[in-house]
Parts: C-alpha cells; structure tokens; sequence
C-alpha cells in the first residue's frame, strides 16, 4: 500500500523515506493519506533546522530547541547563551540528527491521530 508518490515532501532524506514506509505498514490507504496531511504538516526540513540552530547560536540562544518542543531545554539555553556556546555549536553541527529526531516523533503523533480517525 505504500506509495512513494505519497511521500513526495521537499527536501526528503533517505533516512525519512525509509522510516516513513515502516511507520504506514498496517494503515489503509485512506488511513495513509491522513497520516500524509497530518504529517506534512508538522514535519521539519533539514535545511530549517539549519536556520533555526545559526540563528540560536546568533540571535536568540536556544530557539532551536524551542522550535522542536524542548520547552525546557529552549529555556536553559536562553539563561546560559547556550551553554556558553558550546551547546549551540553541538546543535548546529547535528542539525541533520535533530531534524530526523523531530520528525520521527511527529510522524509517531501522525500515525497515533490517523489510526484513530479511520
């Protein structure tokens, strides 16, 4: 039932397809493509995750956190510049782990919301 067509987002990674298609496995297809409007929605592109954590390390420490949910990190940053910069350059530089991270949780809460709505 998978479609590859179905997951045509910008700027999809490898790594997202494929956790993509295990995480449908047992939907039906209209199941699928509630997942695919809730998903879409939520999800984060990679070269965003660039731009929130640069301006987190320049602008407004912690903003990187604050975009994907981490309330309480987003403030500690905030309050310690980042942990005096380091942990804004450690964000910066795993912004590709952070971004897939987030998405992976997103598409959880998608699968969650479209396998009670059919």
């Amino acid at each position: 039932m998978f479609d590859n067509a179905a997951f045509s987002f910008p700027d999809i990674t490898v790594d997202e397809m494929y956790f993509l298609k295990e995480t449908v496995t047992g939907l039906s297809e209209s199941q699928t493509r509630n997942f695919n409007m809730i998903y879409s929605g939520k999800r984060k592109k990679e070269q965003d995750m660039l731009l929130f954590s640069i301006l987190g390390l320049l602008v407004v420490p912690g903003l990187q956190r604050f975009i994907t949910g981490q309330i309480g990190m987003g403030i500690l940053y905030f309050f310690t510049i980042g942990f005096c910069f380091i942990g804004s350059i450690v964000d910066l530089i795993n912004y590709k782990k952070a971004a897939l991270k987030y998405n992976k949780k997103v598409a959880f809460e998608s699968y969650q919301i479209a396998k009670m709505g059919a």
